[in-house]
């Protein structure tokens, strides 16, 4: 008999991925972390407490949007603090921009980063280079005392449940706001607008308290729920689509599945019923 994995919304629908078997199941201090070989075109697929959280075959859906759209924003982004974000997906990306000096991963399980670098070496490829140094924190602990530090903050967090609840209040939104070094940028994943409406909107009116430009921008991902994801992109200063490095972008578009300068403009295009919500 043919087993699956299978996720399904509250709103009653969802996604089945053929399994094949599974390569690592273990109950962390905070979390059920699952690494599994799929019978199907997505390769391995990692999820925390039996949700999706990234998979080989459409990965770079996710980590190219959030690490790109805010750093080519920034005319010289040295200093950069992934949140979350323990497959190091994010950290490859961050680390294809050649100004980067430091990039300071804070994850608050390393199991999930142990098992991703033994069983997802293509998405945590990074993680041992030297200008990356790895935090295993409670994000929400570690920023409560930083200040004017890095060029580019990323929370590539979890879901606001379980060990990621902490990251979607106004507080810890505040203390990120302060870490940050003049024209500094925040980039937020922030759910489905279509599958988790509910939570986008008490997001932004968090995010909106603490950010005096806050903005959204949007794009696909095929096994995340509803297919359709968004980001939030704030900042003191930079306004959206008002930087891009033509240098920086021709070389870090060679390397891309999705990015590029024409995906990267359009990404700030928001159908009717996002704006409303927002």
């Amino acid at each position: 008999m043919t087993e699956f994995y299978q996720e399904i919304t509250p709103d009653g629908y969802g996604i089945a991925i053929k399994r094949k078997n599974t390569l690592f199941k273990e109950q962390s201090p905070f979390q059920k972390v699952e690494i599994f070989e799929s019978d199907s075109t997505l390769g391995r697929v990692l999820t925390l407490d039996d949700l999706m959280m990234t998979t080989e075959g459409d990965e770079f859906h996710y980590h190219e949007m959030i690490a790109h759209i805010p750093m080519m924003h920034h005319k010289n982004p040295k200093n950069v603090l992934v949140i979350g974000g323990g497959d190091g997906g994010t950290v490859r990306e961050v680390l294809k921009h050649d100004t980067v000096e430091k990039v300071v991963l804070c994850e608050i399980d390393g199991m999930v980063i142990d098992a991703c670098k033994k069983y997802l070496p293509t998405i945590s490829c990074e993680l041992d280079n030297p200008k990356c140094e790895i935090l295993v924190k409670d994000a929400i602990e570690y920023i409560k005392d930083k200040e004017n530090m890095f060029d580019i903050v990323l929370i590539d967090s979890t879901d606001p449940m379980g060990p990621g609840e902490g990251l979607f209040t106004e507080e810890f939104y505040t203390n990120v706001k302060r870490s940050l070094k003049p024209g500094g940028i925040v980039c937020a994943q922030s759910e489905s607008p279509f599958s988790q409406s509910d939570a986008v909107q008490k997001m932004y009116k968090l995010l909106k308290k603490v950010f005096p430009i806050c903005a959204t921008f949007t794009s696909n991902i095929p096994t995340y729920p509803g297919g359709y994801w968004a980001w939030a992109f704030c900042s003191e200063t930079v306004e959206p689509l008002s930087y891009w490095d033509e240098r920086r972008g021709e070389a870090i578009t060679k390397t891309c599945k999705i990015y590029n300068k024409e995906y990267h403009n359009a990404r700030f295009a928001l159908p009717n019923y996002l704006k409303e919500l927002l």
